[in-house]
């Protein structure tokens, strides 16, 4: 499909700062749009071990949040990586997940594998569905960190091979909106950060990853743990424009692409259509690919 190009001017810092999001407004359709002084990204970053991990990530710049619908994947775990102190897991747990960066603040906020209640009230021994988290590092301005997960309620369970849309927004000052939907269920939670501003520059992120309990920081440990085709269909960032909070495409031009530890963990496919608007599949494996 091609895309028509739009010219918006820009309105000046102080409508930035006048114009958050009320709880009900409803954002436009994603359309590729010229924006003037447009900050473009690096050509690259470092890596932070850890985690086998594929991010992009957006400029340095005013952009307020970002958004993207993907069909969940498959997951098959190592069966020699369990977890010691908590039979039936596994020291490898995929996420799939939305975050960002302002004002020297972290989020990481999105789906992660998780254990779930049971029918009877209990806790699961093993993971069994992806749930919301919501994780922010600490603020100069005393914030403390925290890490946090949806109620382990039916309606917050999202499965393997299910669409869902999840939505990161900066809606005034020092708060984001998180949503995910999709099968029938929907989770949405107003996340306080300090550090994010309506006035400030920012950058935001999507991350596909094997997480490894306890091994943030240090080498990725040995896996054949494999995550495969997870469908992004589209992926836009939120900027102001024209005094309204409109959507863009995630396309090529506006990311870092960042494959950690190494591109061939990775296997990405894509169309020049579904580059064009930050679609692709894409499948993780601890083996590399050949």
């Amino acid at each position: 499909m091609r895309h028509f190009i739009f010219c918006f001017a820009i309105f000046g810092m102080s409508t930035l700062v006048a114009c958050g999001v009320k709880k009900n407004q409803s954002l436009n359709n994603s359309q590729d749009v010229v924006i003037a002084n447009e900050v473009l990204p690096v050509a690259q970053k470092p890596c932070f071990e850890g985690a086998y991990y594929r991010k992009l990530v957006s400029s340095h710049d005013y952009w307020r949040g970002i958004e993207g619908t993907v069909i969940l994947p498959t997951i098959i775990f190592d069966e020699d990586r369990k977890h010691a102190k908590k039979p039936g897991q596994y020291l490898d747990n995929p996420s799939i997940y939305l975050g960002g960066s302002m004002g020297n603040q972290e989020t990481d906020i999105g789906l992660t594998w998780e254990v779930i209640k049971e029918d009877n009230g209990q806790v699961s021994k093993i993971r069994k569905a992806f749930r919301p988290f919501l994780r922010r590092t600490e603020h100069d301005s005393g914030q403390k960190s925290i890490f946090e997960n949806a109620p382990a309620q039916k309606q917050y369970y999202w499965y393997p091979g299910e669409e869902v849309k999840m939505s990161l927004l900066l809606v005034s000052d020092k708060k984001v909106r998180f949503v995910v939907e999709g099968a029938g269920k929907k989770f949405e939670r107003d996340f306080d950060c300090d550090g994010y501003l309506l006035s400030a520059v920012g950058e935001f992120k999507r991350v596909n990853a094997i997480d490894q309990v306890a091994n943030e920081g240090k080498p990725v440990q040995a896996t054949k743990t494999k995550v495969q085709n997870a469908e992004w269909k589209q992926t836009n960032l939120f900027r102001l424009l024209n005094n309204e909070v409109v959507a863009v495409p995630f396309k090529k031009t506006r990311y870092t692409e960042m494959m950690c530890p190494a591109a061939n963990n990775f296997k990405v496919k894509a169309s020049y259509s579904q580059v064009a608007k930050g679609a692709e599949v894409l499948s993780i494996s601890g083996v590399p690919f050949q």
